[in-house]
């Protein structure tokens, strides 16, 4: 796929970016459904694989969960036919747009809060944010399975992935009730997909 950019693409990226920046509760991860959205669905700059790939190479590689946006501007860059360099150009883009107003929001946001912890308001609104939290991630995790199902398809996909959908309730079981590290679960499912089994 290549695509022609001009300065306004790369504005509208970055300013997309930024805006994701302060909605981002619970981790850059929880915005990857609008990414989608907008990155996959209305600019057309990457396709599914590209989004799923991306995803899935960032969290696999040890590091901060932001780097699934550092590979989806690499990748939108890559996309801009321009190779290294617009590659590159758009890593700076995504991480920038993505880490600066969270960064500095989060900063002044943790000293307030620390000086105002006993307030009932403060302690309401982190109660608050949890639900918002889970339902981003389940957002996100849905997107990321259904995402390889096409249109036509989405009626019976979740029957014919029912093996995938009984593999991710086990796992939020298992999770959810036992000590047993992540990362166990995550090799057993990457040996279930590597042999075809899901």
């Amino acid at each position: 796929m290549t695509l022609v950019f001009t300065l306004q693409d790369w504005l509208t990226l970055f300013l997309h970016y930024l805006s994701l920046s302060l909605l981002s509760i619970g981790g850059a991860i929880s915005t990857a459904p609008d990414l989608h959205r907008f990155l996959v669905e209305q600019q057309h700059w990457l396709t599914d694989a590209q989004f799923n790939a991306s995803i899935a190479i960032a969290q696999a590689a040890p590091g901060p969960n932001v780097l699934f946006v550092a590979v989806l501007g690499w990748n939108v860059g890559l996309n801009a036919g321009g190779g290294t360099l617009t590659g590159l150009l758009g890593v700076v883009l995504a991480l920038s747009g993505m880490l600066l107003p969270s960064s500095v929001l989060a900063y002044k946001a943790a000293q307030w809060g620390h000086r105002n912890r006993e307030l009932r308001a403060v302690r309401a609104f982190k109660q608050g944010m949890a639900p918002i939290v889970v339902a981003l991630m389940t957002a996100t995790g849905w997107i990321l399975a259904t995402a390889n199902s096409s249109s036509a398809d989405q009626a019976g996909s979740s029957l014919h992935n029912w093996p995938m959908w009984l593999l991710a309730g086990l796992a939020t079981v298992i999770v959810w009730r036992s000590k047993i590290h992540l990362l166990y679960l995550l090799g057993a499912g990457a040996l279930l997909g590597w042999f075809g089994l899901i």
